[in-house]
């Protein structure tokens, strides 16, 4: 594990390189999604795939900006799931931006994982990362140092609510409405890794992306994004659920899956779950 945990280190600091430049325009490709890539999404993803063909404990990968999974080394035993710039739109806007790592042993999957990743690219670069437990480190000097342990609180005072709202269902807005008249703050960028963190840092909260009219099934995608943070979360005495059921139990029928996402302290989790028990 210890020299996965050097490969995404070496990523992220060629991919603060690659972000601080002055023309990220669009290229002719799209990626699974219809999307049409970013210059920096190709080169972000090209860096990783390149630290990750040297680990030779690796043996598959699936990056969100591809369609099928790559194999790398047959006598690997590690399959990870990447994600290699998640919120890049928001690069031009000078907002910060992520990257997310799903870890799974011997195949993908919620119950093959063994840890998770992300690493958050704004004023400072900062990673969080969770195997057993859940640990913040900084970039200094071009070297990750370790500065804490992560542990949410039992209630929030954050809301991160992702989804155009008039694609929500009336008792989802209701419900995120009751959060705000008790005093809870809005905390919403556009990009998952920023807002999650914030959440994860500042004293717990609730980020959500529902199931929508025109998006049913959620919009995040299940390995590359939702597995990840819901590990992250649980690893740090929070929860993370689809409305009903735990985000580790799913499971996934092809790559580019995706889920409907709640992810928050313990207060805010019962609630969803009371919630949408009701209107399920």
């Amino acid at each position: 594990m210890r020299d996965i945990f050097d490969a995404i280190q070496k990523s992220a600091i060629r991919i603060k390189d690659a972000i601080d430049v002055k023309d990220i325009g669009y290229s002719q490709q799209e990626n699974s999604s219809g999307e049409t890539q970013l210059e920096l999404d190709i080169k972000c993803d090209m860096i990783i795939e390149e630290e990750f063909s040297q680990v030779a404990s690796i043996h598959t990968i699936a990056s969100e900006e591809k369609e099928h999974e790559e194999m790398l080394h047959e006598d690997g035993e590690y399959f990870i799931a990447y994600d290699p710039l998640d919120g890049s739109s928001l690069v031009d806007v000078n907002l910060s931006v992520g990257s997310i790592f799903g870890i799974y042993k011997h195949a993908f999957g919620t119950k093959h994982m063994v840890a998770a990743c992300y690493v958050v690219y704004g004023p400072r670069v900062e990673m969080v990362f969770a195997e057993n437990k859940t640990k913040l480190y900084l970039l200094q000097a071009g070297e990750f140092e370790f500065v804490k342990e992560i542990r949410l609180t039992e209630k929030g005072k954050l809301m991160a609510p992702g989804g155009t709202q008039q694609n929500w269902a009336p008792y989802h807005k209701e419900m995120i409405d009751g959060f705000f008249k008790e005093g809870y703050r809005l905390r919403y960028s556009g990009g998952m890794v920023p807002d999650l963190h914030q959440i994860l840092l500042k004293g717990g909260g609730l980020f959500s992306y529902p199931g929508t009219s025109d998006k049913p099934e959620g919009k995040l995608r299940r390995l590359f994004e939702v597995f990840p943070f819901a590990f992250i979360y649980e690893k740090s005495g929070g929860g993370a659920i689809d409305g009903v059921n735990d985000l580790m139990t799913l499971g996934h029928a092809h790559t580019h899956d995706t889920a409907i996402c709640f992810f928050g302290s313990a207060y805010e989790i019962a609630r969803v779950k009371e919630v949408y028990a009701k209107n399920s």
